[in-house]
């Protein structure tokens, strides 16, 4: 692809999450189409970038930190860090800190008009409409210390997939206050990718959709495949995409929602089934 096509030469683009797996790849992606790359990640960043910061997203000091180190404005932010189940405070790195992280950004001007901002949820976010009342009620809690409290309030949301509903809801959410401000905020749902944090947890993360991939003869999806999607959204080639979680899953959402491949995951998750 041609290196100006999406427009971030010169442009200082914001990975949180950078380490490995899809942020590491948009990353990469992201300086090789000439853009200025600031990588944030509780573990060391072992390619080459423009600055790299360490934060831990369990800290709110920690967050702020990493902010006062960032030289100069934020272009586009990319919401990539995550980790599964079983790890504690799982809402609170996968969500509630880059929302803090990127909402200080906005608020203090740092990434304004014209600027970006893409996570990275899942297909796990999918069920958001069905659960929205409990969505919306952690959503508008209105700061970090709020947001942890409703979490140790509900301990049975403290998980890989409300951490995802959450995020696709607030993108959903916060489209149109943020186009009035100029922003725009889109996530790509991945389907199952061949990362580091799949394969620590294959049993469940690469086995589901095996079938579909295997009687469809394609592989895996790969961090770089993500990453390309990602570099779209928050490019100026997608300035009408706004409010968007985009499924990219190889077509599995929409085969087992269609029965054109049976998957009563899929229909549970869209909460077309009884669950």
């Amino acid at each position: 692809m041609d290196d100006t096509f999406l427009g971030y030469a010169g442009k200082h683009v914001l990975v949180i999450g950078a380490a490995t797996g899809m942020g590491a790849a948009a990353a990469k992606q992201a300086k090789a189409q000439g853009a200025r790359v600031t990588a944030m990640d509780v573990a060391d960043i072992d390619y080459a970038v423009d600055a790299a910061i360490k934060v831990d997203l369990r800290s709110q000091p920690s967050v702020d930190a990493a902010i006062a180190q960032l030289q100069g404005d934020v272009d586009v932010a990319f919401a990539c860090a995550g980790v599964a189940d079983g790890t504690p405070d799982i809402v609170l790195i996968n969500f509630t800190a880059q929302r803090y992280l990127v909402e200080t950004l906005i608020e203090s001007g740092r990434l304004g008009r014209g600027g970006s901002v893409v996570m990275i949820s899942s297909v796990a976010g999918l069920p958001w409409p069905q659960n929205l009342p409990a969505v919306t009620e952690f959503l508008d809690t209105p700061d970090w210390q709020a947001a942890t409290a409703w979490i140790d309030a509900h301990e049975d949301r403290d998980t890989y997939s409300f951490s995802k509903m959450a995020m696709s809801a607030y993108v959903a959410r916060q489209a149109f206050p943020l186009l009035q401000q100029g922003i725009r905020i889109n996530a790509i749902q991945p389907g199952p990718t061949d990362t580091p944090l799949a394969r620590a947890n294959a049993d469940i993360w690469l086995a589901f959709g095996q079938d579909y991939r295997d009687a469809a003869g394609v592989a895996t999806l790969t961090p770089d495949e993500m990453a390309s999607t990602l570099l779209f959204l928050g490019s100026d080639a997608a300035s009408g995409i706004n409010g968007a979680n985009l499924l990219v899953d190889q077509g599995q959402v929409g085969a087992g929602a269609t029965d054109a491949f049976e998957t009563p995951a899929i229909k549970m998750m869209l909460g077309m089934a009884p669950s």
